[in-house]
């Protein structure tokens, strides 16, 4: 008997055989496009870092996600851009129904648009220092947490009051699970799902969404409170922290740098998980596209192929509204 020989090619020669066995498909339902929201009327400012990425106020944000909806693309996560002036130490303008990301909710769910609002739960964008809370008396550590913990609950209210489908708490508090799901519950927000940004990194990915959402800060860093990029499992200690204290649906943040931790916390939870592919991530594709040196619809499309093969089930993505046409 001739010995057989194996011919894995046989199941690569034509795109329908291709088509047919490929096991990892993109659909629109999978993916959250972020939006950066501030007040005003007709606003459309572009960030120079972040091709095809615009702060816009709620009436020109209002029509892309009724137009987007319309195109398949029905979820979003919405960042608040707020005026200097309007910022203070305590992040006030936070819990303020009038601000921009509250304004934008309401206004969806008065036009009845099928869309799905998810906000960020964190204070860098609304805090004149850019830290993400109350700042502590000890510069080491940037931000009290146990302050932090009572102005989340109450943010988390403020964005259910005004129609937020989702909240996703960002900021990487110790006990931010558990105070925002009781504030929530006891409010009557028992159904308000939690979003956990439950490992995210003190990454150097982030620079184009501060230029986006204007978020920096003015001392220091985040290292006392975004984990550490050098630790190697850290991820499930915070994963399994997040999901005894209530979330419904964790976050590797950011991406395409952590695909080992999305598979991770994948393999231990039953949980959704997602992955965030931040700005650095995105204009990194979008810089090397610009010069020439990639193709950026195969490039960008392969990143997405590669968070669902280490095991994301949702992603928050800048490609999204490209997924549109890329993916007809």
């Amino acid at each position: 008997m001739e010995d057989v020989v194996v011919r894995p090619r046989r199941l690569r020669t034509g795109k329908l055989v291709r088509d047919l066995v490929s096991d990892i498909k993109l659909d629109l339902s999978d993916f959250i496009y972020p939006l950066f929201v501030k007040s005003g009327k007709e606003i459309n400012n572009p960030v120079l870092s972040m091709p095809g990425v615009s702060q816009m106020s709620v009436d020109v944000a209002l029509k892309e996600i009724e137009t987007l909806s319309s195109k398949g693309v029905k979820n979003f996560i919405l960042f608040a851009v707020i005026d200097e002036d309007k910022k203070d130490e305590t992040g006030s303008i936070a819990l303020c129904s009038s601000n921009p990301v509250n304004e934008l909710s309401r206004q969806v769910k008065e036009k009845g648009i099928d869309a799905l609002i998810i906000a960020d739960l964190c204070y860098c964008e609304y805090t004149s220092h850019g830290h993400c809370g109350i700042l502590s008396k000890d510069k080491n550590e940037a931000v009290d947490n146990d302050k932090t913990l009572e102005i989340l609950s109450k943010q988390a209210v403020s964005l259910a009051n005004n129609g937020v489908d989702i909240v996703a708490p960002s900021g990487m508090m110790d006990g931010m699970i558990s105070a925002i799901r009781n504030g929530l519950d006891s409010e009557g927000y028992k159904n308000i799902p939690i979003m956990s940004y439950s490992t995210k990194y003190a990454s150097s990915l982030y620079g184009p969404f501060r230029d986006a959402a204007g978020g920096a800060s003015d001392f220091g860093d985040r290292k006392s409170y975004q984990m550490d990029i050098r630790r190697s499992s850290e991820w499930q200690m915070e994963t399994e922290l997040d999901i005894a204290e209530g979330a419904d649906m964790l976050m590797v943040k950011p991406a395409m740098y952590y695909l080992d931790v999305i598979s991770k916390v994948k393999a231990i939870s039953n949980m959704p998980v997602g992955a965030y592919q931040v700005s650095g991530e995105y204009s990194m594709i979008h810089a090397a596209a610009q010069n020439d040196w990639l193709n950026l619809k195969d490039v960008a499309l392969e990143s997405l192929y590669c968070l669902k093969r280490a095991g994301a089930d949702y992603i928050v993505s800048y490609f999204a509204k490209d997924l549109i046409d890329w993916l007809e």
